[in-house]
């Protein structure tokens, strides 16, 4: 794992409402820095840091387009945090399950 992302993992990233707005709106498409600004009621530099947060825990990236940035989703890390947190339920389901059923037998 790079420096950077290990500077903000994805959870610190997803952890701000405002970030996970912003990955929202990523999701249906790639947006320049002064679409997704106009979203929020906050400044073109909070927006900015947001972004930084974000691209330091590999969740977007961007790319000069004439005078714009223009950023886009990487979703891969939030897929392996999906399975993280599906297993983790499942896990505790069955014991829930467990107890449960063996309970009802007393």
């Amino acid at each position: 794992m790079s420096q950077t992302a290990q500077k903000h993992d994805v959870f610190q990233a997803i952890a701000d409402p405002t970030r996970r707005e912003v990955l929202k709106l990523l999701a249906e498409k790639e947006l320049p820095i002064s679409e997704i600004t106009s979203h929020f009621p906050m400044s073109r530099t909070a927006i900015a840091k947001h972004l930084k947060v974000l691209t330091d825990a590999e969740l977007v990236s961007g790319r000069k387009q004439g005078r714009e940035k223009i950023y886009r989703l990487h979703p891969e890390p939030l897929t392996e945090l999906r399975r993280f947190y599906e297993q983790f339920w499942s896990n505790k389901l069955s014991v829930l399950k467990y107890v449960v059923e063996n309970d009802k037998e007393k």
